[in-house]
């Protein structure tokens, strides 16, 4: 998704003018989602600290796919990916009127479908719940069943729904309009309202329970009423209407119908993982999705910032007929992606007791032998980072041109595979460790097949410097990854956690720069980039002098 890369300097001016104004986008979503994740991994570290990482926060875990289950059936991330071509398309012909009418029938149909589904799953909330928790306890600690835990604290986080799933139009109508700054906020300030639940509900003895307020309140503060204001804000204007016969609704059903009939990996595999993780020992499920969570910082950094950033552009070249510009930016931002991702998934590998510890221990969790199954675990999925920051990538490359049956196939058959695979490993004697491995494989399948599929619809990408790109990165990440190992072997392991943060980022900082010196001596077109924003800095230093 970008010019953002480090790639050589475009010789036309329409062209510097088009990176320029992905890289743009691109930074801003980084650091959004940058600030996001990290205050993700806060949300962890204070969960870990008041609750533990047993059956109170394995309840929290499964209650939080009774809501997704609706994200999931509404294709909640297919809407906006659905949308975005359809009123890019309207909005780059001059026909904004129309842009406008396709958004608002969209928004009230959607309105109602969420509001009958959420009421729908509030009903059958317990049967989820009990689906979901086969293999746990019937009891908590403190004499609850542990299915009634799950459902309650699934009921209170089912209306967030509704802001989530209409918030994803109104950020598409931002997103098309190539404004990022206000889509960076709504993941925070969810974020947030977890954080400040989890403090407020352990002081005043609603427990876990705060957490599933703080994400309702949040979940509406920032996908909702943020959007709104911003939306109308800049000129954009809602009138409730069911007018099928507008210009620019069928083709948006006709989008987002077969992701809804599909049930892609992406969108499942969390879910599905803590399906079979209910199957392990106690706190097994908060293990995979803490680990999973923290495998998904790159992952949202890098790959869905990038993808976010590239789609309208993408979506405008293919509306303008400019094929060649959408190969051209499509393979940009896959090395662009892979360059970044790989040191990312090395670090984690190879860092993953000091992360998980810096992250995790602390209060309640500190002394539990989960920490050490949670690095474990974050070692295997470390291994399909770069997998997974790939993806996005891809499905917005096949959502830009106006399809999506063609992902959302290869994603159920990667999805029904990965099902298959999540059998066979409870079988294996790898024990938990089996699930991460298999979405892992399933990952890595997932992107090879919406490669060749997308090159089948739009021509050959840049294979040559896409696979340059990986073996260097790949190279300069085991140059890095053995520094940084190698550092961490000869600092006594029992520091305080201060010292012990202040060592890692200042370790993370001088490998950083070891790969990217090792990517350099490599020829590698990616780091112009940095080499470019040297080159700024000394011509702004003499210009002060």
């Amino acid at each position: 998704m970008s010019d953002i890369a480090p790639l050589p300097e475009p010789i036309d001016p329409p062209a510097k003018s088009r990176g320029n104004s992905v890289a743009t986008a691109g930074g801003i979503m980084m650091v959004a989602l940058t600030l996001s994740r990290l205050l993700g991994m806060l949300r962890d570290t204070v969960m870990a600290d008041r609750f533990g990482l047993q059956l109170d926060s394995d309840s929290w875990n499964l209650a939080s796919t009774i809501p997704d289950m609706i994200f999931m059936l509404i294709a909640g991330g297919g809407l906006s990916s659905a949308f975005i071509p359809v009123f890019s398309e309207f909005l780059y012909t001059d026909r904004e009127e129309d842009a406008w009418k396709v958004f608002s029938v969209v928004t009230t149909l959607c309105m109602i479908v969420v509001t009958v589904l959420v009421g729908l799953a509030w009903f059958l909330a317990p049967e989820i719940a009990a689906f979901m928790s086969d293999g746990k306890p019937k009891f908590l600690p403190n004499g609850t069943l542990f299915v009634d835990q799950v459902t309650h604290l699934g009921r209170i986080m089912l209306p967030a729904q509704f802001a989530f799933l209409i918030g994803s139009i109104l950020l598409g109508t931002l997103y098309a309009r190539k404004q990022f700054a206000a889509p960076g906020l709504a993941p925070n300030v969810y974020n947030l309202g977890i954080i400040v639940g989890a403090l407020v509900g352990s002081g005043i003895g609603i427990g876990i329970a705060g957490m599933a307020w703080g994400a309702l309140i949040g979940a509406v503060i920032g996908n909702l009423a943020l959007p709104t204001y911003f939306m109308l804000g800049r000129g954009g204007w809602f009138r409730p209407s069911l007018d099928f016969r507008a210009p620019g609704v069928r083709k948006f059903f006709n989008l987002l119908l077969p992701v809804i009939l599909g049930f892609s990996l992406p969108s499942v595999c969390a879910l599905i993982t803590q399906k079979y993780g209910s199957h392990y020992s106690d706190g097994i499920n908060v293990v995979l999705k803490s680990s999973n969570n923290l495998m998904m910082a790159p992952l949202g950094i890098f790959g869905h910032s990038l993808a976010l950033a590239a789609f309208p552009a993408l979506a405008q070249f293919y509306a303008q007929k400019r094929m060649d510009l959408y190969r051209d930016q499509v393979s940009k931002t896959l090395r662009t992606t892979i360059y970044l991702s790989m040191p990312a998934s090395v670090l984690m590998l190879v860092l993953a007791p000091q992360i998980v510890t810096l992250v995790y221990g602390y209060g309640k969790a500190a002394h539990q032998m989960q920490l050490g199954d949670l690095a474990l675990s974050l070692r295997v999925f470390s291994l399909g980072i770069w997998a997974w920051c790939m993806q996005p990538v891809l499905m917005r490359g096949f959502f830009s041109i106006h399809q999506t049956v063609r992902p959302v196939v290869i994603g159920t058959v990667m999805t029904a595979l990965f099902i298959g695979l999540c059998q066979l490993a409870e079988k294996t004697s790898f024990g938990f460790l089996a699930l991460p491995a298999v979405t892992n494989i399933a990952a890595v399948l997932l992107v090879v097949a919406l490669y060749f599929s997308l090159e089948r619809q739009v021509g050959v990408l840049d294979r040559i410097g896409i696979g340059s790109t990986l073996v260097k990165s790949l190279m300069g990440s085991i140059v890095m990854g053995l520094v940084a190992y190698g550092t961490f072997l000869i600092v006594p392991a029992n520091l305080h956690k201060v010292p012990m943060l202040l060592l890692f980022l200042f370790v993370c900082c001088c490998v950083g720069w070891v790969y990217f010196y090792v990517t350099r001596a490599l020829k590698m077109p990616e780091t112009a980039y940095l080499d470019r924003a040297f080159a700024k800095l000394d011509r702004r230093r003499s210009r002060s002098r």
